[in-house]
């Protein structure tokens, strides 16, 4: 119990010191991006997940507000090519125009190549894809490298009906014709639940560094999930 309590008391000052931290910058916004997930195992190597994401602008040019941003719908791929490695495609369109006039819907093609490692208490992956972001006036092609970590906040394994941890930090490359090479962070904070054995809850925060090697834009996104598995 006491373990249990110190790692949540820890994740708590961490979300309210970043909350802090990007509320106190200039070039802030802030979003709330709820998702439902559906993962579906076709055979016992191959799995695909179909997602609806809606994101919302929370805070804005130094103000609070609650305006839809963008609504997506993806579709991935994924295939277990060894016990600890995978490889995946996936496909996303984002639809921005209908909520913001001056923006461009995107179709997002990407490829994935995923590696795991288990132990007694935690899951380690290091993640890596390359995307094409496909809009009217351009072509963005991004390169990413995930690094992520799955931990239990109660005992030393993940049981149904108890709390766990997912932490992450992902770098990113955008590159395209018309534009300098755009250098982003991410860092990421999750909690979830096990509710049954099909269905998962998470609720967390992310925060992001865009374009720091420019003009440096702060962006934190209040995150929750619901992950049905079937």
């Amino acid at each position: 119990m006491t373990t249990f309590c110190i790692r949540v008391w820890l994740i708590i000052t961490f979300l309210l010191f970043s909350v802090n931290y990007v509320i106190s910058q200039n070039s802030s916004t802030a979003y709330w991006e709820p998702e439902v997930a559906l993962n579906y195992k076709l055979t016992p190597l191959l799995k695909q997940n179909f997602s609806l994401t809606n994101r919302n602008y929370t805070y804005r040019d130094n103000k609070a507000q609650l305006d839809i941003r963008q609504i997506e719908i993806a579709h991935f791929s994924s295939l277990t090519i060894d016990p600890n490695k995978s490889i995946g495609l996936g496909i996303q369109y984002r639809f921005r125009e209908a909520f913001e006039n001056t923006k461009e819907n995107e179709l997002r093609l990407t490829q994935q190549f995923n590696i795991l490692k288990q132990t007694t208490s935690a899951r380690f992956g290091n993640r890596f894809r390359i995307e094409q972001r496909i809009q009217p006036s351009k072509t963005v092609h991004r390169f990413r490298y995930r690094f992520a970590i799955d931990i239990p906040l109660k005992g030393l394994k993940m049981d149904i009906g108890e709390p766990y941890l997912v932490a992450t930090t992902e770098s990113l490359i955008s590159i395209s014709k018309s534009e300098k090479p755009m250098y982003d962070q991410r860092l990421t904070s999750q909690i979830g639940w096990s509710i049954s054995q099909n269905l998962k809850a998470q609720l967390g925060i992310q925060f992001r560094m865009e374009n720091y090697t420019e003009h440096t834009e702060h962006v934190f996104l209040f995150l929750n999930s619901l992950v049905i598995s079937i």
